[in-house]
């Protein structure tokens, strides 16, 4: 009996260590604001740099399919929901639950893109499912950002700011809660 516990032992050791080795490098990861007493939330995982280069014509989002349009995050699309009617930066989403992408196209330039279709995995963009599509304003992180961070803040009387930073960059747009 004790020599079948600690074959079991080692097998639970063993099977521990496996889980370990597979563990997923691009972590879930949450940001939410409440605004109004209403609650905006971005549900996401988040890849790390890893010494690779990740945006321009030869970095890592480059090989996407969609290249241009990023996915924003790794593994499943990133999920934006929300309890009120917003306004980001001029594009008007009603309450309820999205997808966003980012349009990579110009480094300087990005673009926040809001999707209706919440079914599709993180490569599965669908241009035809565009909500719309809402300038960022770019600026330079003071050192780069090794793990991909998303920020909801508010910033008063009905108003919040959504924030991607990535490796070099940061991208942001206002919002406004209805």
């Amino acid at each position: 009996m004790k020599r079948i516990l600690n074959y079991a032992a080692i097998i639970a050791i063993v099977a521990l260590a496996a889980c370990a080795a597979h563990a997923q490098p691009s972590p879930k990861d949450e940001a939410k604001v409440v605004v109004g007493g209403k609650t905006i939330s971005v549900n996401y995982s988040a890849p790390s740099v890893r010494g690779r280069k990740i945006f321009g014509d030869d970095g890592l989002i480059s090989g996407d399919p969609h290249y241009p349009v990023w996915r924003a995050g790794a593994n499943d699309a990133t999920a934006l929901h929300t309890d009120a009617d917003l306004t980001i930066g001029i594009l008007k989403v009603p309450a309820g639950d999205y997808t966003i992408f980012v349009s990579v196209k110009d480094p300087n330039a990005w673009e926040l893109i809001v999707s209706k279709d919440t079914k599709e995995w993180g490569l599965a963009y669908k241009d035809n499912m565009d909500l719309g599509r809402v300038k960022m304003t770019m600026s330079k992180p003071a050192a780069l950002v090794e793990r991909l961070k998303y920020d909801l803040n508010s910033s008063g009387a009905g108003k919040a700011k959504l924030t991607l930073s990535w490796e070099n960059h940061t991208a942001s747009v206002a919002m406004t809660v209805k």
